[in-house]
């Protein structure tokens, strides 16, 4: 679905449920990504925009017959320079984002917070569900708010998240709230958010659709950009006392990671994974073709690891040329 020349004008206010138009939402952006990728030993910096000049609605599936995802899966594949929708399916679905949610909280708190601010941990930073990923942040560990967000979004620390909600404002419960807020104003009117992890939560849920918008949003900031696009990360901490603690995590996106491989033709940049049982399987990619353009992918409640990325890499071959 590509977007129209037609003008629509669409305000979306926090009592609107849903929306159902084609077109452009008419949302401007003019910030840029720079990676710098490999080619034989050499190192080059390429710089394209991440922002689509105007972003465009979705309303019903474009599927392709080289696409063959599971039923309850919901899926889309969006072209940011030429502003068209290559793939979607089930893409306004309310569905569990599990850790896709900490894109969420990274915007919010990139927008709100400041790098060099020193978040402590207070008792709502434990999480206790079984499985849960964490680094195992204790009442009264400090680190800064750049540190946290490289836990939240390479490792997806679950623990960081509540550190970062509980500093960035004056409560999980407040910044849940600014969440929501945000969220409406980027325009992802069918999702709502109760906690800034993910781990499921009723009346925790987004859209296919909502999540590329949400992303989209999120890359206006060069931090976002960066940490998406690294493997690992290594740094120091301080508990209560003082003390130093050192933590090293990898990043759980496997195209990154090298266990699997990309499309010949096709480079992910970086991206959130996401798994819980009530949402399955779930993964975002920044990815560009062989010429450097642009593209958003995601899917949802996908069935399990190995289809997961067995499915995003046919999506991908879309824009393998």
């Amino acid at each position: 679905m590509k977007c129209t020349s037609k003008l629509l004008s669409v305000f979306f206010a926090v009592s609107l449920l849903t929306i159902s138009i084609t077109g452009c939402s008419g949302i401007s952006y003019s910030s840029k990504y720079q990676v710098s990728s490999s080619s034989s030993g050499n190192r080059e910096d390429q710089i394209y925009p991440t922002f689509a000049s105007d972003l465009c609605v979705v309303d019903t599936d474009i599927t392709s017959s080289d696409v063959s995802l599971s039923e309850q899966a919901s899926a889309g594949l969006f072209d940011l320079n030429r502003k068209e929708t290559l793939y979607a399916k089930n893409v306004n679905l309310q569905v569990q984002p599990a850790s896709l949610t900490k894109i969420m909280t990274a915007y919010v708190a990139l927008k709100y917070g400041t790098l060099d601010q020193v978040l402590v941990a207070g008792s709502d930073v434990y999480v206790d569900e079984s499985g849960a990923q964490k680094i195992g942040l204790k009442e009264g560990d400090r680190m800064t708010l750049d540190q946290a967000l490289r836990l939240l979004l390479i490792y997806s620390a679950n623990d960081v998240a509540n550190l970062i909600a509980s500093n960035v404002s004056d409560s999980i419960e407040g910044f849940v709230n600014l969440m929501n807020t945000e969220a409406k104003r980027i325009g992802a009117t069918n999702s709502h958010f109760v906690n800034p992890h993910g781990l499921t939560a009723d009346e925790h849920y987004v859209t296919a659709y909502d999540m590329y918008l949400i992303f989209n949003a999120a890359m206006e900031y060069d931090t976002f950009s960066e940490i998406i696009n690294m493997t690992e990360y290594n740094t120091t901490y301080l508990d209560a006392k003082g003390t130093s603690k050192e933590v090293s995590v990898a990043n759980t996106n496997a195209y990154l990671r090298g266990d699997q491989s990309m499309p010949q033709g096709v480079t992910v940049i970086g991206g959130k994974t996401g798994t819980t049982t009530a949402a399955g399987h779930c993964l975002i990619l920044l990815a560009r073709d062989v010429s450097g353009n642009p593209y958003i992918s995601v899917i949802m409640r996908d069935t399990d690891s190995g289809s997961l990325y067995n499915d995003m890499t046919s999506l991908l071959n879309e824009i393998a040329g």
